[in-house]
């Protein structure tokens, strides 16, 4: 059974900078950390933060922002690394492909897309190792097809 969802658009670019910003200073509300505002926040941090380091600070950072909305990164619920990292890949495919030029045209773009999508990670990992304990506490290599490269 798949379950259909509307997506979210952003109708400004600072909408889209304010969550990235509360996201790096922890002060983001928890219901604003949607899967829209995820996608939103990693284009956000690839194009227009180049003084953070994605692939290294992508975990941290979400870790930290979940802990700081009382919630708990452990074997089942919330830091996923695999899909953080499917993502960041997708994002990364995205923006090389993109004639968008505004942030918040860029980011609803994507996410109309095939990257968008909650399932588009299941394209390259069985959904048994998508959802295992080691592909969420640490980068596990896709079973199905290799990430996209940029």
């Amino acid at each position: 059974m798949t379950i259909e969802y509307s997506t979210r658009l952003f109708e400004r670019d600072s909408d889209i900078r304010a969550l990235g910003t509360g996201l790096l200073a922890c002060t983001l509300p928890r219901e604003a950390w949607t899967h829209e505002a995820h996608l939103g926040a990693c284009l956000w941090l690839l194009s227009e933060r180049p003084d953070v380091d994605v692939d290294a600070a992508i975990g941290d950072i979400i870790r930290r922002f979940n802990e700081s909305v009382g919630g708990v990164n452990d074997d089942t619920q919330g830091y996923h690394d695999s899909i953080t990292r499917a993502y960041v890949a997708g994002v990364r495919l995205f923006l090389s492909d993109t004639a968008e030029t505004g942030l918040a045209a860029r980011v609803n773009a994507m996410l109309l897309s095939d990257v968008g999508r909650r399932d588009w990670p299941l394209r390259f990992y069985s959904r048994e190792l998508l959802f295992s304990v080691p592909a969420r506490r640490g980068f596990v290599a896709p079973d199905l097809a290799p990430l996209p490269q940029a």
